[in-house]
Parts: structure tokens; sequence; C-alpha cells
């Protein structure tokens, strides 16, 4: 099983190089796979990735998957009716995840919000975009849905923080437990 810090080493070393020419349609999307069991560890050593990334002269900018999902989900005109639901039946999980799945998927607010960030980094050389707290998304969506409907818009450098297991070359299960998912046209480091 290999570490976090040697998986990271790979992962900057890819990044540095690319990806070989002979790839179809290559965009610079990479995949950090950790154990879930690492999210913690993985939080206590972003701030050092992302100052050693600084220091070999990437522009890195931070996408935090769990913040955007709180902007998101507080500025939703729908929160007074969610709050009487949830004084009606505040033990029904199922129907409150799938109310806020819906604030996240319906008009694809979040999916928005990373397009946002790539386009903002659009046009820098040295421009890194570096996604974080993708457990965030669980019980709601996968990254992976949201990367294929991106699927052109990544001219920098992407990496993904992705707590799960690899099952093959191109397979992933998210966070450990979800059915594994080979719909990714990213390079994965780890796992």
């Amino acid at each position: 099983m290999s570490s976090l810090k040697a998986d990271f080493d790979e992962l900057r070393e890819r990044i540095r190089h690319g990806r070989e020419l002979g790839h179809a349609s290559f965009e610079p999307i990479y995949y950090l796979i950790f154990d879930p069991s690492d999210i913690v560890e993985v939080k206590r050593n972003t701030p050092a990735w992302v100052a050693k990334l600084h220091n070999e002269g990437w522009d890195v900018a931070v996408f935090s998957i769990a913040e955007e999902i709180e902007k998101i989900l507080a500025s939703d005109p729908r929160r007074p009716l969610w709050a009487i639901a949830d004084k009606k039946a505040p033990h029904d999980w199922a129907k409150t995840n799938q109310s806020l799945a819906n604030a996240l998927i319906s008009n694809g607010a979040l999916q928005q919000r990373l397009e946002e960030a790539l386009s903002a980094m659009e046009g820098n050389k040295n421009g890194l975009l570096l996604v974080t707290d993708l457990e965030a998304l669980h019980p709601y969506m996968r990254i992976g849905a949201i990367e294929s409907n991106l699927q052109g818009k990544f001219q920098v450098p992407t990496v993904f923080l992705y707590p799960g297991t690899r099952t093959g070359k191109t397979r992933l299960k998210f966070l450990g437990f979800y059915p594994e998912d080979g719909n990714y046209r990213s390079v994965h480091v780890g796992g």
C-alpha cells in the first residue's frame, strides 16, 4: 500500500510532465485516490501540498466541494419549506437527502460553480485547480457526473482529492462502498 506522501509526489511528477501526447482528447484531470480512512490525514496535508505546489511555480486555486455545497444550500429559496418539512418529519432522512440533492443537481448549481472556477483560471499557464472535500457529495451525487458534463472545459491541470478505492486502471469506488464507476477520463494516482 502506498503512502500519501509517495502518491502526492507521483502526482506532482505526472502534472509536471503532463500525459503522453498519444492520448486522444486529453484534458489535464488528475485524481489523487486515497483510502476513505485517510480523509482527516489528507485534510491535514492539504495546506502543505498547496504550499509545495506554489513553491514549484503553480498558481493554485482551491475549490472546496463542502464549502460550495454549504453556499448553495444556504442561499436556496426553498430553505423555509425544508424547515417546515423537517419539523413535520425530523427523522425522514431519505426525504431530506433527496431535497438537498435536488438543490445541488436540479439547476446544476455545483457544476456551474466548478465551471466558473475553471473559467477563471483559463489562460493561466501556471494555473492549477485543486478540488477538495469530495466526500461532501455523499449521499447526493458523485464527481464523475460533474466531470463528464464539463468535458472540454479543463484547460488547466485539475486535481481531485478522491476518497475511495481503485478497482482497475480506470475504475473507482467512491468512498469505497459505492458501485465502481469507470467513466473517468483522468490520470489516477494512488488507491
